[in-house]
């Protein structure tokens, strides 16, 4: 038998194998490379939050654990200065409330609050809206019991939104001067209200003299004693608008809609008409029942609180 040639390509071949096993051999060992960890989950079992951009300061974030507990003394400072000031637009339970104000308990700047330093600013002054928060007059030091009462409410497993455990509490806060109260009346609410006509009985028609506060305060409803709250809470009356046209044509109805590009009025007969908005054309003119009432926000103290709902108590 006939031993044929080794070409050339296969000689070339074996002579890299071998090469290449000779110096695999000589390199240093490589430490093992450990797989990657994947991203854990947050303490409530969400998704990690995505990276900041560069540059981007990211906040402090003060769990309800790493804060120092408040004595029992400023808790319930901040209890009734929240009461007093902030319940109506927040809810007295810090869930919002009858003026539309955010769920506080749900609320990340308050849950990254550590003492007040970032809710002293909005309280103090204000905020843009939907709705808009006005400027409080409210001392640094009650900011930041309410700051810390807030606080406590998270730390009892509330920060989803929930009620505060156990039973509901009713403050007292029938403390206030109903003269000083009739007095305030007559000077920023008579000439809207009346205690002999759209006021009559009120007391009896609210279920607690919280309630009674909260519903002054905001402009809302009084309910009958046990009604049950089904949606939105209501105004004694609807918003209502005038449009005017460039043709001197004169729109009126219930204010459905109101934003930089249309404006739209419910009509009498329930039909609807919306027109579009260039600037300050067409001629608009709101008729908002509670735009007293949020102005009072703005100058209202706890005295005057107390004072006017220690008076709507008297009208039974």
């Amino acid at each position: 038998m006939s031993r044929r040639p080794v070409s050339m390509s296969v000689m070339a071949v074996g002579l890299a194998l071998t090469l290449g096993l000779r110096a695999a051999a000589q390199a240093p060992a490589q430490p093992a490379q450990p797989a990657p960890t994947p991203q854990q989950p947050g303490a409530h079992g969400e998704p990690p939050p995505p990276p900041r951009p560069a540059g981007q300061e990211e906040l402090p974030r003060f769990p309800a654990h790493q804060r120092p507990p408040a004595s029992p003394e400023l808790l319930e400072r901040g209890k009734a200065q929240y009461a007093g000031i902030c319940s109506a637009c927040h809810g007295a339970d810090a869930r919002g409330g009858q003026l539309g104000g955010p769920n506080l308990l749900r609320s990340q700047l308050v849950l990254d609050d550590k003492d007040g330093e970032l809710i002293v600013p909005v309280v103090q002054n204000g905020r843009p809206g939907p709705p808009p928060m006005p400027p409080l007059p409210m001392a640094v030091d009650d900011v930041k019991a309410v700051a810390a009462w807030l606080h406590s409410l998270q730390a009892q497993g509330t920060n989803q939104g929930g009620p505060p455990p156990g039973p509901e509490t009713e403050l007292n806060i029938l403390i206030g001067n109903a003269k000083a109260g009739e007095t305030f009346f007559a000077a920023q609410c008579a000439s809207c209200h009346s205690t002999s006509g759209d006021l009559q009985g009120l007391a009896t028609r609210v279920s607690s003299p919280m309630a009674l506060q909260n519903m002054w305060v905001s402009g809302g409803v009084a309910r009958p004693r046990g009604a049950r709250r089904a949606g939105p809470p209501r105004q004694s009356k609807p918003v209502t608008a005038t449009v005017t046209l460039a043709s001197g044509e004169k729109i009126s109805g219930r204010l459905a809609r109101l934003d930089d590009f249309l404006v739209t009025i419910v009509l009498e007969d329930g039909t609807t008409r919306t027109m579009p908005r260039k600037g300050a054309s067409p001629k608009i003119e709101v008729q908002d029942p509670l735009t007293k009432h949020r102005e009072l926000l703005g100058v209202l103290s706890n005295a005057n609180m107390h004072d006017v709902t220690a008076f709507l108590s008297t009208l039974k």
